[in-house]
């Protein structure tokens, strides 16, 4: 196996990352990173510095300025612009958006594309994916109450969805529903509706413990939302199968982001113990720390491996289901590791907001859940080991 990093994608991370140091990081005080994440207009405007220094959506379709970059390349280019948790924003590569780029140019026909899939690649829109709801889909997506009714022209949708990213202000959302009746009955569907309508009622916006997405999180109520024929996503009946297009590389891409904070924190706890001193000598020649340190960059280098394999995985064609299962449940417990280890290293620095370290612990603690909870992926690994006696 060949580790060597392309020249052309080594050259990209270091683009990326001299943007996210010199342009991004000055801005994380900015009180526009809200506890529900950046407002739209800072999201705008980080998104026009990116398109200002040519660095942009590397990972959207080439036809729309992007650079139709592989999973390899999206994880070289995705860790560099996690380096601020404001870069993923600025690049317009962030959840939910970055996934939904990829489910539309797999799934969208032409005229979807050009009124969808267009402005969301350029950066000009934001959108949303509904799936998960308070007490039916989420972890298990089967247990989908939200339901289409067929109707002339096309479909009636009802139910609640809650944890939808995003929802305030986005300009559309692909909604999963299942069919009411019909031949495709009992099946989920993925439906296109354009936001605002008074059909998508914003209930509430959550109070979550992470700030890092633009919008925040909310509940979202649809109440009788009609969604021409022309405007399902796909195919009926397809939704569970194209929430795989979207969900196995969409959850590795959270691991790429993750990790690029992650270095940067250690980055932080790292020149602080070389330069803090006590009882004697620097805290780095402390074996306590030195040794925390050391855990924390075997954490990192084993989640960029399981990144880097299943990124190659899906490259070759590979659908890499228990691939991606397993790079979560490495990567986001790993990357845990590493952000507790980095806020004990700082000591009291690390309790305050001196630093985005306290951030980065706050924030990351969701991804142990969100894209699969650790339990989930750990059952379905050991469901496959018992398949395979």
């Amino acid at each position: 196996m060949d580790f060597t990093v392309p020249p052309e994608l080594a050259e990209l991370a270091e683009e990326i990352g001299a943007f996210v140091r010199n342009q991004i990081i000055p801005l994380e005080k900015d009180p526009r990173w809200t506890d529900h994440g950046p407002t739209e207009d800072f999201r705008r405007e980080l998104v026009d510095l990116a398109r200002k220094h040519g660095v942009l959506a590397p990972h959207a379709p080439s036809e729309y300025g992007g650079r139709d970059l592989s999973h390899f390349g999206r994880a070289i280019a995705f860790e560099a612009a996690g380096y601020s948790m404001l870069g993923p924003i600025a690049l317009h590569c962030a959840a939910p958006d970055e996934g939904n780029i990829h489910l539309l140019d797999v799934v969208a026909d032409e005229r979807q594309r050009e009124r969808w899939l267009k402005p969301l690649a350029t950066g000009e829109a934001r959108s949303c994916f509904a799936m998960t709801e308070p007490m039916g889909a989420g972890a298990d997506p089967s247990l989908l109450e939200t339901l289409a009714e067929p109707v002339d022209g096309g479909y009636r949708i009802r139910g609640r969805k809650w944890l939808i990213t995003g929802a305030q202000d986005a300009a559309f959302t692909i909604v999963m529903a299942k069919m009411a009746s019909g031949e495709h009955e009992g099946k989920a569907t993925m439906f296109l509706a354009d936001m605002p309508r008074p059909e998508i009622v914003l209930e509430r916006q959550l109070d979550t413990m992470d700030s890092t997405f633009t919008g925040g999180h909310w509940v979202v109520r649809f109440d009788d939302l009609f969604v021409p024929e022309e405007d399902v996503l796909g195919a009926d009946g397809e939704g569970f199968r194209y929430a795989q297009v979207r969900l196995a590389p969409a959850r590795l891409t959270h691991c790429m982001r993750w990790l690029g904070a992650a270095v940067r924190a250690q980055d932080i706890a790292r020149d602080y113990a070389n330069r803090r001193t006590a009882f004697g000598k620097q805290l780095v020649e402390h074996e306590g720390i030195g040794f925390m340190l050391a855990d924390n960059d075997m954490d990192i280098y084993t989640a960029r491996l399981a990144i880097w394999h299943t990124a190659w995985l899906l490259d070759q064609g590979e659908r890499a289901s228990a691939e991606s299962s397993r790079a979560k449940v490495i990567c986001s417990e790993a990357i845990w590791r590493v952000a507790d280890r980095c806020v004990q290293i700082l000591g009291g620095l690390g309790l305050t907001r001196d630093t985005v370290v306290e951030r980065f612990f706050r924030d990351v603690r969701a991804f142990r859940v969100y894209d699969g909870p650790s339990e989930v992926h750990r059952w379905a690994l050991a469901r496959r080991m018992r398949e395979k006696r």
